[in-house]
């Protein structure tokens, strides 16, 4: 039986949770922060969740996309289904993420957890990649968010 790889990177982040819930759903805080050009979210369970980075005239850049398993404003957002979309690669998926935030000392304490990672050469470099962007993406929302966002 093959180990189940996941990424989890947890940080704290001197906001409130509805905040960092927030900044992974909407359009504006999105584009602020990571840099997301398009995006279609529908925070429901079963909305569709997907964001677009890198375009250009008549090309895309990459693509994740998925489907919305849980949402509360002020804690959880939980996708599921998700795929990425990069066209020097197959498409790769289905995976989960998962982005918590409860309530800490100090702010938010933040969770952000991606699973389902397959097997082979696409996989194996995406799951590298994955493992190195995480934690950078992290730091980046948790400077945007100290700011006063």
């Amino acid at each position: 039986m093959s180990e189940i790889k996941e990424v989890k990177v947890t940080a704290t982040i001197k906001t409130s949770p509805d905040k960092v819930i927030r900044a992974f759903t909407d359009h504006q805080l999105l584009h602020e922060w990571w840099g997301v050009e398009k995006s279609l979210i529908e925070t429901k369970p079963g909305g569709v969740y997907t964001l677009v980075w890198n375009l250009a005239e008549q090309e895309i850049g990459y693509v994740s996309s998925g489907t919305v398993k849980e949402y509360k404003e002020t804690e959880v957002l939980d996708l599921e289904n998700m795929v990425y979309i990069n066209a020097s690669i197959p498409v790769l998926g289905p995976m989960s993420l998962t982005v918590l935030a409860r309530e800490h000392p100090d702010g938010a304490e933040v969770t952000v957890t991606q699973s389902g990672y397959g097997e082979g050469t696409d996989w194996d470099w995406y799951y590298e990649e994955v493992k190195k962007a995480w934690p950078q993406v992290v730091d980046i929302l948790k400077e945007y968010l100290e700011q006063g966002q």
